[in-house]
């Protein structure tokens, strides 16, 4: 089931985001972070802004929010969005069906623009962005460091 995020979630979100921030590039955090972090950054988006978890049988599968592109007036109908699965829950089209339901709310509540950033490489992300129908537009090389890695971020948008 999707529904909205609450801050219940928030030890389960924080368990799945955590996992990229100490094995993979996906995120260029390098410390990890508290459920109290969570909290704060469920109250603080949610607050403005769509932010939504898969559930089954009472675990949290992923979560996905919109969150603010740039701080500009002109920007306001451009959001960034953000969306994270547990790592051993990929290729069972819950990305597709997370997203999915977070675009059609941003379109819903008459949003214009989406940018997904994306750490490169990362196929899976490219491919669900993609098949969503996100273009990307631009390409940064060697604009992150981590695991003693110079790494490439991508921009994918969307016009809803």
């Amino acid at each position: 089931m999707i529904r909205e995020a609450d801050i219940h979630d928030a030890q389960q979100m924080v368990d799945i985001y955590n996992y990229y921030v100490l094995n993979s590039i996906v995120t260029f955090d390098e410390i990890p972070f508290s459920e109290n972090d969570f909290k704060d950054r469920i109250q603080s988006i949610s607050s403005q802004y769509p932010f939504i978890v898969f559930e089954e049988d009472d675990h949290i599968l992923g979560y996905a929010y919109a969150n603010i592109f740039r701080q500009k007036p002109a920007y306001k109908n451009t959001v960034e969005t953000t969306i994270y699965l547990k790592n051993d829950v990929q290729g069972k089209a819950i990305g597709t069906k997370l997203y999915s339901e977070l675009l059609k709310t941003l379109k819903e509540q008459n949003y214009h623009a989406v940018i997904g950033g994306l750490t490169l490489p990362n196929e899976p992300s490219v491919k669900l962005h993609e098949k969503l129908g996100f273009k990307q537009v631009a390409h940064f090389k060697e604009v992150g460091f981590k695991f003693n890695k110079w790494l490439d971020v991508g921009f994918w948008e969307l016009i809803l």
